[in-house]
């Protein structure tokens, strides 16, 4: 397990110290859980990213993609 230091207000701290008293484990235990009940929540990137490239591939149709970004590019070089 890799350690970490993070700053919190005064009264997240005493909830995590009220939070960790009340269910007989350390506070670390009371983050460890939160953290990975937050990550359980979330939509997973790997997936969002692939249903957006799905979603979104062949809808260039104005010729070489690469060609464009330098011609634009160029517009930004005095």
């Amino acid at each position: 397990m890799i350690r970490t230091v993070i700053s919190l207000d005064e009264s997240d701290k005493a909830w995590l110290d009220q939070q960790a008293s009340f269910r007989h484990v350390p506070m670390a235990e009371v983050v460890r859980q939160a953290v990975r009940a937050y990550r359980s929540s979330q939509p997973r990137s790997e997936e969002n990213f692939e249903s957006l490239l799905a979603g979104t591939a062949g809808t260039w149709r104005q010729g070489d993609g690469l060609e464009w970004q330098e011609t634009l590019r160029k517009e930004w070089m005095p």
